[in-house]
C-alpha cells in the first residue's frame, strides 16, 4: 500500500503468487546445473567400484601399502624407538611407500636394488666425507662438491647401459642417498652415525614391506603371469570364431559405414577387442617374468628355477598367430568384399578348420591351466590339418568360381553347385547336365547382364560399393557406350571373388603357426614338469 503525500487517493498494488509450489526459474537453474555436476560424481564412483570389483586383488594392495605404512609410522608416533633413531627414521617410511609394488616378486626386485644402492651409496659418502674432513676447512666443500658431480654423472651414465638395465632404480637411488648423506653429514657433523642409523631405518623399512606382502594375501607374479597366458589363449581362440563366423553371416546388408565402426571401437565385436589387447601384452608378460624369477617357490610352483622365461616365449607364438586373426579382421571390414552367395560355397569346410583351430588352441590354453599333459594335441593337430586339406581341396576344385567372371545372372543369385558333394558323377553324366543347363539358360543381352550386376550389388552391398554409372566409360570419358564398361566390371567382379581367396590362405596360414604353437607349449610343459594326463579322444 503506497500513498502518496498531499493526496487524497489510495494507491493500492497487489501481486498475486502464482504457482506458489515452483521455485524461481534462477533456484531450478541452479538445481539443474547441480544435478548435471552430480552426474559425472556418480559416474567416476561408479567406474572406481567396477574397476574394484574386476579385480579385488587391486583392493588388497591398496590395503596392505596402508597397513605398513602405519606400522612404520608407529615407530616414530611412539617414543622408544624415536629416542633411538631419531628424525632419521623418517627414512623407514620413505621405504615402505617407494619399495612396495604390487606383486611379491616385484618387490623383491625392488628391495634389492634399494638395499643395493642404499649400501653402495652409504660407503661412498662415508669414503668421500673422509677425504674432505683430511683435506682441510677449506678444501672440504669442494671435494664434497666434486664429489657429487662424479658420482652423479657415473650413476646416471652406468644406468643407460643395455646390460644394467634392470637395476637402474638402483643407481637411482644411489644417487640421491648419497647425495642426502654428504649434504647432511657435511653439516650435521658425525657423518658415520648419521649413515649408519639411515641405513638402519631403511633396512626397518625394506623388512616391514617384504613382511607384510609376503604375509598378508600375497600377490604372486608367476600366477599373475600363468593366468594372463591363459586368459590369451582364450582370447585368440574366441575372436578367430567370432570374426570367421561374421563373415560368413553377415551379407553386409546391416553394416554401418567402416569409418563409424572404427570410431565406435567395433561394439559389436568384444572377442576383437580382447585379441587386440593380446597383441600387445608382451611388455606385460616380461615384467611378470622378471618379477617371477625373484619368487621363491610357491603354490602350484614349488620347484626352484622355474622357466618363466618359457611363459615369454609362448606368448611370443601365440601372438604369431593373433596377427592372423587381425589380418582376417581386416578382410571382414574390407572394401573388396566376395559375394555373399560365393562365400556360402565355402561355409562347410572353413567353418569346420575355423571350430577344428578354436579347439585345439583352447585345449591348449585348458592343458597350461591345469598344469597338465595331455595327449589329446597329436590328435586335435591332425584333425584341424585334415579339415585345412578338405578346404584346399575345395577351392582347388571350385576355383574356376574364384577367377571366372562369365556366370550367368541366375548362377549368381544363388550358391553354385558343389562338385564335391557328388563324386559318383561321371563324365557323360556331367556333360549331358552341361548341356542341358545351356539349353534351358536365357541368352541375356549386354544390357540385362549389366542391370542384374547393379541390382546384385545393391543387395549384397559388395565391392564396388557405388553403382556404376549407365553411361559409364572405361576411358574415363563421359557418354560412353554402356558395353564399353562391360571387361571393367567384369574385372571388378573378379577381384571381389579373389578375396575370398585371400580370406581362406590367411585362415590357411594361421592353422600352418598352430605347429608352433603346439610345440611352444610342449616345451614349456617338458621344463615345468607338468604331470602327466594320458587323456584320448572319446
Amino acid at each position: 500500500m503506497n500513498g502518496k503525500k498531499g493526496s487524497n487517493s489510495v494507491k493500492i498494488d497487489i501481486s498475486l503468487i502464482s504457482n506458489a509450489g515452483v521455485p524461481p526459474p534462477e533456484a531450478a537453474k541452479d538445481a539443474g546445473a547441480g544435478g548435471r555436476s552430480l552426474q559425472p560424481s556418480r559416474k567416476w564412483i561408479r567406474d572406481v567400484w567396477e574397476f574394484a570389483r574386476e579385480d579385488t586383488d587391486r583392493v588388497k594392495f591398496a590395503f596392505k601399502v596402508g597397513l605398513a605404512v602405519l606400522l612404520t609410522a608407529l615407530l616414530i608416533l611412539f617414543r622408544a624407538p624415536y629416542e633411538v633413531f631419531g628424525t632419521n627414521i623418517i627414512w623407514s617410511i620413505i621405504t615402505v611407500a617407494i619399495m612396495f609394488e604390487y606383486t611379491v616378486g616385484a618387490t623383491f626386485n625392488r628391495g634389492f636394488n634399494r638395499a643395493l644402492g642404499s649400501i653402495v651409496a652409504g660407503i661412498f659418502a662415508i669414503v668421500a666425507i673422509q677425504i674432505g674432513l683430511s683435506s682441510g676447512h677449506i678444501a672440504e666443500p669442494y671435494v664434497i662438491g666434486l664429489s657429487i658431480f662424479l658420482v652423479g654423472a657415473a650413476t646416471s651414465f652406468m644406468k643407460l647401459l643395455p646390460s644394467l638395465v634392470p637395476y637402474e632404480y638402483g643407481f637411482r637411488v644411489a644417487l640421491f642417498t648419497y647425495c642426502l648423506i654428504v649434504v647432511s653429514g657435511y653439516r650435521m657433523g658425525n657423518p658415520i652415525r648419521t649413515s649408519m642409523d639411515r641405513l638402519y631405518s631403511i633396512a626397518i623399512g625394506g623388512l616391514i614391506a617384504v613382511l607384510v606382502n609376503v604375509l598378508i594375501f600375497p600377490i604372486w607374479a608367476g600366477e599373475q603371469l600363468h593366468k594372463e597366458l591363459v586368459a590369451c589363449f582364450s582370447s585368440v581362440a574366441d575372436s578367430l570364431e567370432e570374426c570367421v563366423r561374421k563373415y560368413l553371416r553377415d551379407d553386409g546388408s546391416g553394416d554401418a559405414e567402416f569409418s563409424k565402426k572404427v570410431l565406435d571401437d567395433f561394439p559389436d565385436e568384444p572377442a576383437f577387442k580382447k585379441c587386440r589387447a593380446t597383441l600387445n601384452t608382451s611388455a606385460k608378460l616380461e615384467s611378470l617374468a622378471v618379477s617371477a624369477n625373484w619368487e621363491p617357490p610357491h603354490g602350484r610352483f614349488r620347484h626352484f628355477f622355474y622357466p618363466w622365461s618359457e611363459y615369454v616365449k609362448v606368448g611370443a607364438v601365440l601372438r604369431h598367430c593373433a596377427y592372423e586373426v587381425m589380418a582376417l579382421h581386416g578382410c571382414l571390414h574390407s572394401e573388396i568384399q566376395a559375394p555373399y552367395n560365393l562365400r556360402c560355397t565355402f561355409q562347410p569346410e572353413i567353418l569346420d578348420a575355423t571350430n577344428q583351430a578354436a579347439e585345439l588352441i583352447r585345449s591348449l590354453a585348458k592343458d597350461i591351466s591345469n598344469m597338465s599333459r595331455r595327449s589329446l594335441h597329436t590328435n586335435l593337430l591332425k584333425r584341424v590339418h585334415s579339415s585345412t586339406e578338405r578346404l584346399q581341396r575345395s577351392i582347388d576344385v571350385h576355383s574356376y568360381l574364384l577367377t571366372s567372371s562369365t556366370h550367368d545372372t541366375a548362377e549368381r543369385f544363388c550358391p553354385p553347385a558343389r562338385l564335391s558333394n557328388a563324386p559318383s558323377l561321371n563324365l557323360k553324366d556331367f556333360s549331358d547336365k552341361l548341356t542341358e543347363a545351356a539349353a534351358a539358360a536365357p541368352v541375356l543381352r549386354s544390357e540385362s547382364y549389366h542391370e542384374s550386376m547393379k541390382r546384385q550389388q545393391r543387395r549384397l552391398h559388395s565391392w564396388p560399393s557405388r553403382e556404376v554409372d549407365d553411361g559409364f566409360d572405361v576411358d574415363g570419358g563421359g557418354g560412353g557406350a554402356e558395353a564399353d564398361g562391360t571387361p571393367r566390371m567384369k574385372a571388378l567382379e573378379s577381384t571381389a571373388a579373389l578375396s575370398l581367396a585371400t580370406f581362406t590362405s590367411l585362415l590357411i596360414e594361421f592353422v600352418a603357426r598352430l605347429d608352433h604353437l603346439v610345440d611352444a607349449v610342449d616345451v614349456l610343459a617338458k621344463l615345468a614338469k607338468f604331470k602327466e594326463d594320458q587323456q584320448g579322444l572319446k
